[in-house]
């Protein structure tokens, strides 16, 4: 392995510091296109204007949505619902998810991305190159709720996700560096937006590490959001729920207090994405303020022992995971995914001065089984 690297905190930008310091969440462009698709189908199949829609959200909560708008003609309907990202410094804030649903020949949902949803130009991102940028979790949540109305083993739809202004929204975003063109993604893992990014969230993780160790708890649980919280919870059944703590980009911050009042030891549950920037000796990974490192992720691919065509792919790679994929692919991405977590370990361990015991683990992009760790587990 090359040399540490050097660690690093960056600051928070300047727009998520002067946030409002109250947590509101709100909802995501996935949630808000699953709502007008349903407002669009229950339109189209009853001939009647929607003003407020009903959904589920992947944990079973039912939300309602104001429609703002809704036409109908002989061929299709049309729905929007105006995006409301909570407190989260969101360039989609406000945004008109516009779902347009026909009929179609043969049974099922045909999901397509209109004008504003961007195309999938390049691997690594889990979605098909040339299909719209509409991730898995608002696929099965549009699905779901347009199967509320429609029965799509008999029937058949074609739902149409635009975003009116999301090519420019797009510009804000690092979407065109991952090789998403044309427009927002349709994103979300839960359906809620929480404040990640924002002063507020990183008092309230500090806050959570304090509740932690005035609890008498002597090990902390890092995970980056809900899919690898729900990974930790398998690997530590046996922790109480107040040492898991999502972290969000805060790491360092997380650390800083945990070794203040005295925890032992710290766990760190994450993602090819998240860990690479840790490796990196990234403590405070917003993406305004931290970048993939393809070089360590090259660096690690030829500690793996794969040839040098290889190492220069991952070196040209489009994201974390695109480097994981190519791991996956070649056959080491135990070995590989082993050496990320150490790396992590090390950076950990030195931002804390060794005072803490430190494990890290990787789970796979569904949060449903671990890839490596650091040692603690055996993938």
């Amino acid at each position: 392995m090359s040399e540490p690297p050097g660690l690093r905190e960056p600051d928070l930008p300047r727009t998520a510091k002067v946030r409002p310091t109250a947590l509101r969440t709100g909802w995501t462009t996935g949630t808000c296109s699953a709502a007008a698709s349903k407002a669009a189908a229950a339109a189209l199949l009853t001939g009647r204007v929607q003003t407020q829609v009903e959904i589920g959200l992947p944990s079973g909560r039912r939300v309602t949505f104001a429609v703002d708008r809704c036409d109908i003609s002989a061929a299709s309907a049309e729905a929007v619902v105006v995006k409301d990202a909570g407190d989260d410094p969101d360039v989609t804030h406000g945004a008109r998810l516009t779902a347009t649903v026909s009929w179609r020949d043969r049974p099922g949902l045909d999901l397509r991305g209109g004008p504003g949803v961007g195309t999938v130009t390049k691997p690594g991102l889990g979605l098909a190159v040339g299909g719209p940028a509409i991730n898995d979790t608002p696929q099965r949540m549009i699905a779901d709720a347009v199967s509320e109305i429609v029965d799509l083993a008999d029937h058949g739809v074609t739902v149409v996700i635009s975003v009116p202004d999301g090519e420019r929204m797009a510009r804000k975003t690092t979407n065109a560096r991952l090789g998403i063109i044309g427009g927002i993604s349709i994103l979300g893992t839960t359906g809620i937006v929480r404040p990640f990014s924002t002063a507020s969230w990183r008092a309230s993780v500090m806050q959570a590490v304090s509740v932690l160790a005035a609890q008498g708890e002597t090990t902390m649980v890092l995970c980056t959001g809900g899919r690898t919280e729900r990974a930790a919870r398998r690997l530590l059944p046996e922790l109480p729920e107040v040492c898991f703590i999502e972290v969000g980009d805060f790491t360092g911050a997380a650390l800083r207090v945990a070794v203040e009042h005295g925890v032992d030891g710290v766990v760190f549950v994450g993602m090819a994405g998240k860990l690479t920037k840790l490796a990196a000796g990234v403590l405070m990974t917003h993406y305004t303020r931290s970048r993939i490192d393809t070089g360590l992720l090259a660096d690690i691919t030829a500690a793996a022992g794969l040839p040098s065509a290889v190492v220069d792919e991952v070196s040209a790679a489009n994201s974390a995971r695109h480097a994981y994929e190519i791991w996956e692919r070649d056959g080491v991405l135990v070995t590989a995914g082993t050496d990320l977590c150490r790396r992590v370990a090390d950076v950990i361990s030195r931002f804390t001065d060794q005072r803490l015991q430190v494990d890290v683990a990787m789970v796979d992009f569904a949060g449903e089984a671990l890839v490596a760790s650091s040692g603690r587990w055996a993938a």
